[in-house]
């Protein structure tokens, strides 16, 4: 397990977004985009949106979701994926399934 010492804290923000963005349209929204940076896509479907990003990049990322898709709304920071989709059902009901190793 990585120390955050080394790699950082991390943010969460969830949104509400346009229902008919998926994750893959997010991410080339993203790549075409002049942005100063390229906030981490954990999920996106049927019009929730979970995107992670620093600490201090916090407010960036939300104008740049805004940017992207004019819909978007925030709804919450979390430092933890569970507490948003905790919070949000919805989320929970939609997250990717998990990775085999």
């Amino acid at each position: 397990m990585v120390v955050k010492s080394k790699r950082g804290r991390r943010r969460y923000i969830a949104f509400t977004v346009d229902g008919s963005l998926t994750k893959e349209t997010l991410i080339a929204r993203f790549r075409t985009s002049d942005l100063p940076f390229e906030p981490r896509v954990v999920q996106c479907s049927e019009g929730w949106c979970i995107i992670r990003c620093g600490p201090k990049e916090r407010e960036d990322a939300i104008a740049i979701m805004k940017a992207v898709d004019p819909k978007s709304t925030s709804l919450c920071t979390s430092g933890t994926v569970i507490t948003l989709r905790n919070r949000y059902p919805e989320l929970m009901r939609l997250r990717p399934p998990p990775k085999r190793r």
